[in-house]
C-alpha cells in the first residue's frame, strides 16, 4: 500500500508555484503523484510501496526548500528572504509553463 505524507511548506502563492512544484517533486524516484493546496500551503507526496520514505522525503524537503518552499518553520532570518526570492523564480516558471501549454 502506497504512503501519503503531507508537509506544511511557505511561500505558495499560485498555481504556478503549484504546477512548478508537482512537476518538480514528480520526477523524484519513490514519487507516486504530488498534490498542492494553495489555501493550506500544504504539500502532498504519495510514496511508492517499495519507496524508503525517509530518504525520499528528506530528498523532497531539499528539492522544495531549493525552489524556495521550505517546510513551515525551518527557515529564518535572511535564508527565509532567500527562500522567498526563490520561490517567486519558481511561481514564474510555473506560471510561463502553464501558460505554454494553453
Amino acid at each position: 500500500m502506497c504512503e501519503v505524507t503531507s508537509l506544511q511548506v511557505e511561500n505558495i502563492k499560485c498555481g504556478g508555484c503549484a504546477g512548478n512544484i508537482k512537476q518538480s517533486l514528480s520526477k523524484l524516484d519513490g514519487i507516486e503523484s504530488v498534490a498542492v493546496d494553495i489555501e493550506a500551503g500544504q504539500v502532498s507526496c504519495e510514496f511508492s510501496a517499495d519507496a524508503d520514505q525517509v530518504a525520499v522525503l528528506a530528498q523532497v524537503k531539499d528539492k522544495l526548500l531549493a525552489m524556495g518552499y521550505p517546510e513551515q518553520g525551518s527557515v529564518e532570518g535572511l535564508a527565509s528572504v532567500g527562500a522567498k526570492a526563490k520561490s517567486y523564480v519558481s511561481c514564474a516558471i510555473g506560471k510561463m509553463a502553464s501558460d505554454d501549454k494553453q
